[in-house]
């Protein structure tokens, strides 16, 4: 089935009912080329009568498959093939037929006066063999640009449902990374609020509030495929709460987000398990704690996100557990931008020593300055 009909403007669509119709110039040039040595007459006056013949046919074919096609998504808004404009072999097959023979016969007049010939009226029909044998050639070349633009119109239509497939994938696997990511932050939650319920209630119902608000954000933010940098801030920030009632003044955080960023989307979930790794692994297990900042900045085109921990830096990181957290940041990233996007994890360039985590992400040109 053909490629679909661009929508608008209409610029756009004379364009690209212009490269349709030009697919077919090299077909009247190999018509013609066919019948000059056929019939022993001037390649160039054979090629104005293969041109005017075969671009009125295609012409033709062309208008008959879209009307074809409006009619049918008037009547079946939901068909497949006519949101594809084509109707189907059952209507292409006899509108091939009749362009052909609609067509051929004007082109042939168009010719005639192109090149200031003069003929008899019905003196086509003089020969009826040699015209019989020409329209049955006409007939077969049209069949077969038909069927050029058929096969076309199907790698097309595959490559568009590969794609689709693929994104679809792509969803499904952040879908499945995000339901294993809040369970991973959820149950160590739920189990130090256990711990605080019995030494500390009011710490308890503290952090219980924090958790609600958390969570309430991670839904709101699991039913969008991305959201801004301000509410992502936010939602470190309730996380960072939550951490402060478990640790106390062992841990210090600082987030910075200049404002001219706030509003610039991201993928929900992206800086979380970095700060939670940071805590995990960097902060957690040092007696006397340490700091932890979230920076945002811009570089031209690209948005920098940096979690910084003051912790016992990469050695604890590599050590212990599982690294999802960066498992988890670096798959999503390949999904959603390839290699546009880009994660490192690189020890602390100053005497704090530590960790940073840095997320490099394209900007959309569309919300560029």
């Amino acid at each position: 089935m053909p490629e679909p009909l661009p929508a608008s403007p209409p610029a756009k669509r004379l364009a690209w009912y212009w490269r349709e119709l030009r697919i077919g110039i090299p077909v009247p040039i190999l018509s013609a080329w066919f019948f000059s040595a056929l019939f022993g007459d001037p390649f160039l006056t054979t090629l104005v009568y293969a041109l005017c013949i075969g671009i009125l046919i295609q012409a033709l074919i062309e208008g008959g498959r879209h009307g074809l096609c409006y009619c049918l998504r008037r009547q079946r808004p939901d068909d497949p093939g006519a949101l594809n404009n084509w109707p189907g072999w059952h209507w292409m097959a006899p509108l091939v037929v009749v362009a052909s023979l609609s067509a051929y016969f004007p082109g042939y007049a168009l010719g005639d006066l192109l090149l200031g010939v003069h003929r008899p009226p019905g003196s086509l029909f003089y020969h009826p063999r040699a015209l019989k044998l020409i329209l049955a050639l006409v007939l077969l070349i049209s069949v077969s640009f038909v069927y050029f633009l058929y096969l076309r119109g199907r790698v097309v239509l595959l490559d568009a449902r590969t794609q689709a497939a693929n994104r679809s994938a792509a969803e499904n696997q952040l879908k499945l990374l995000e339901s294993q990511l809040e369970p991973h932050m959820l149950f160590n939650t739920l189990a130090n609020l256990r711990v605080l319920i019995g030494v500390d209630p009011p710490q308890a119902q503290a952090m219980l509030d924090h958790l609600s608000a958390f969570l309430r954000a991670m839904l709101e933010a699991s039913r969008t495929g991305s959201h801004s940098l301000e509410a992502e801030f936010a939602r470190i920030a309730d996380y960072l709460e939550l951490m402060q009632i478990r640790m106390g003044p062992r841990l210090q955080s600082r987030l910075d987000l200049p404002a001219a960023l706030a509003g610039l989307p991201v993928p929900p979930l992206l800086l979380q398990p970095l700060v939670e790794n940071a805590i995990k692994h960097g902060l957690e297990g040092q007696v006397d704690g340490g700091r932890i900042d979230v920076v945002a900045r811009r570089e031209g085109a690209t948005l920098v996100l940096y979690v910084r921990d003051t912790g016992a830096g990469l050695g604890a990181v590599a050590g212990n557990g599982t690294r999802f957290g960066l498992q988890h940041v670096r798959e999503r990233l390949a999904a959603l931008y390839g290699n546009a996007a880009t994660f490192a994890l690189d020890a602390g360039a100053d005497t704090d020593g530590g960790a940073q985590a840095t997320v490099r992400l394209p900007i959309p040109p569309e919300i560029r300055p």
